[in-house]
């Protein structure tokens, strides 16, 4: 039986995980995948030893406040390398444990797939000499990142980007707004706090500031908010919330969530592209520690934060970042969508452009035969 270790640090790469090991089980029942994974990679049957909720830190600063919990499971993952001895060694996402975790899989010759490449196109382009020598392959979810290998000398392959086809609502949104007990006339605003702890605990108080605005200018304004599936709802800690009884907080279904949204308020991250690929309104926010903020900002090399802006190479959508990342600044940006309707049918139309920048192609189906491959069992 052949052995893969799988490591996804986060909700969405706990997603793109489980459906690549699906993918790969269909094909090839008889492969065995243990590693760090969530709620969907265990439902998928992936042995995780490490739960990825337990992982899910951003910023210099925060993983520093969580490096026992890290370096424990680096330590856990690289002493299994040696006693299990994968045949090969699958990474998505989750770029700075998972680059030392694959200098040790290469010192052990156990080859390694990376999937969903760091943003080094973006910022700390240094590291793709890194990748170079410690990575077999990389499986690329934008054209452009193809072409940013390449010119580095690194194996790659674009195999698509997943979430063009992961992204679909269950229902049409009538039958998902009855279902949430949603009024039809009135509108509905995505508050989207993202699915790592240290991003909600950093993020949610600004986002239900501009909520309790909003709230106070338009009362009739129903909010929504997804769970992801990495994270409990005790831990938003909205009990005491004035606001609360206004929130339908929906676990496990976020492109539900989205389907029934007017305009959404979210965070920066995977979510943007989620919610550009179903042409829905957003306002992305984004604030970090000030000293990784100082650090970052000096070595990005893009005009844009929100990765739908990426992908179309412009500002299709709102970014409040920083300093500007205000409750009264995100209130009005979300009360101008629900105002302004010419506004918001020309933000929908292009956000066509971002589904049309990323084609069709089954980006899962593309990595499962890749995995195989690697193997040798194709």
């Amino acid at each position: 039986m052949k052995k893969v270790m799988i490591i996804a640090g986060e909700a969405s790469g706990d997603q793109h995980a489980a459906l690549l090991v699906g993918a790969v089980h269909e094909k090839q029942p008889d492969i065995e995948f243990f590693g760090i994974g969530g709620e969907k990679m265990r439902a998928a049957g992936v042995e995780t030893l490490v739960d990825a909720a337990e992982m899910a830190v951003v910023g210099l600063i925060e993983v520093l406040a969580h490096r026992k919990v890290i370096f424990g499971a680096l330590n856990q993952m690289r002493a299994l390398l040696l006693e299990r001895n994968p045949e090969l060694l699958i990474l998505v996402d989750y770029p700075e444990f998972n680059l030392r975790l694959a200098r040790d899989a290469k010192a052990a010759g156990i080859k390694v797939l990376f999937y969903i490449s760091p943003q080094v196109w973006a910022w700390r382009q240094k590291r793709v000499h890194t990748i170079r020598e410690r990575v077999n392959m990389m499986a690329v979810v934008f054209p452009f990142e193809a072409d940013f290998y390449q010119q580095h000398q690194v194996p790659v392959r674009y195999v698509g980007h997943p979430l063009v086809n992961e992204v679909k609502s269950s229902k049409p949104r009538p039958e998902l707004l009855t279902e949430f007990s949603l009024q039809t006339e009135q509108p509905v605003v995505g508050i989207f706090p993202g699915s790592r702890k240290s991003e909600i605990k950093r993020l949610l108080p600004i986002l239900m500031k501009a909520a309790r605005i909003i709230h106070q200018q338009q009362p009739e304004v129903q909010f929504v908010m997804p769970l992801a599936s990495t994270m409990n709802e005790a831990f938003l800690n909205l009990d005491t919330d004035p606001l609360r009884s206004h929130i339908k907080i929906i676990p496990r279904r976020s492109y539900d969530v989205i389907e029934v949204c007017d305009a959404i308020m979210t965070v920066s991250g995977t979510v943007t592209l989620e919610i550009a690929l179903m042409q829905k309104p957003m306002v992305i926010i984004n604030k970090v520690a000030w000293l990784t903020y100082y650090i970052v900002r000096r070595m990005l090399k893009i005009k844009h934060l929100g990765l739908c802006n990426i992908v179309a190479d412009q500002r299709l959508v709102p970014e409040l970042i920083q300093h500007d990342a205000k409750p009264d600044l995100i209130a009005n940006a979300v009360l101008r969508f629900l105002h302004d309707d010419d506004y918001r049918q020309n933000t929908i139309a292009t956000l066509q452009i971002v589904k049309e920048r990323l084609g069709d192609i089954d980006a899962t189906e593309q990595v499962a035969d890749l995995t195989l491959e690697m193997l040798g069992v194709v």
